[in-house]
């Protein structure tokens, strides 16, 4: 689960602006699209698939100078659940559980659950150190059949305000098929 804390020092050699004016429009996004699930985000941002660290994929955003040392992304990972008799609301519990345990400097913000039409998640929001990057994390977790999917967004503190909207749009973009 805390795959994601580790993800989120990801480099990215390409160097563009992404400010709240540079935002893509609709048109201007792409989609990665697999059996299970897919997910929208910007043609500027780059996507992997390569399975690091057991995620599905982690889209990067672009750098925004050659001194940016961290890349906003978001990730997915998904946790087979099978025989494992765990619901949502004990997923967001050992998840919680398992972040305080690991992670430096915390502060819970949000723990939420959210129901969208048919379907339901949790969102979780949290501040955390890693290593030398002090970071904002906003994670949905999904139970479906026998699988969770925890999708996260990952920013830089200071960053997060600029770059929340276009990771939250990500985020939202997600489908299960």
């Amino acid at each position: 689960m805390l795959a994601t804390l580790s993800a989120c020092g990801q480099t990215e050699s390409k160097q563009v602006s992404e400010k709240k004016s540079d935002l893509p429009t609709n048109n201007e996004w792409k989609t990665l699209e697999q059996s299970n699930y897919s997910i929208q985000y910007p043609s500027s941002w780059t996507p992997n698939e390569n399975g690091q660290l057991g995620m599905k994929f982690i889209i990067l955003s672009p750098k925004e100078s050659p001194q940016d040392k961290f890349s906003e992304n978001v990730n997915l990972l998904i946790q087979d659940l099978t025989g494992e008799n765990v619901d949502l609301n004990k997923y967001v519990e050992i998840s919680e559980n398992q972040i305080k345990t690991l992670a430096t400097n915390l502060d819970f913000i949000e723990s939420k659950r959210i129901k969208s039409g048919t379907s339901e998640y949790h969102r979780l929001i949290y501040s955390a150190d890693q290593g030398i990057f002090h970071l904002k994390y906003e994670q949905f977790y999904l139970v479906n059949k026998e699988s969770v999917y925890v999708l996260t967004f990952t920013s830089e503190q200071n960053k997060f305000t600029d770059f929340k909207e276009t990771g939250e749009k990500i985020l939202n973009s997600f489908r299960l098929k």
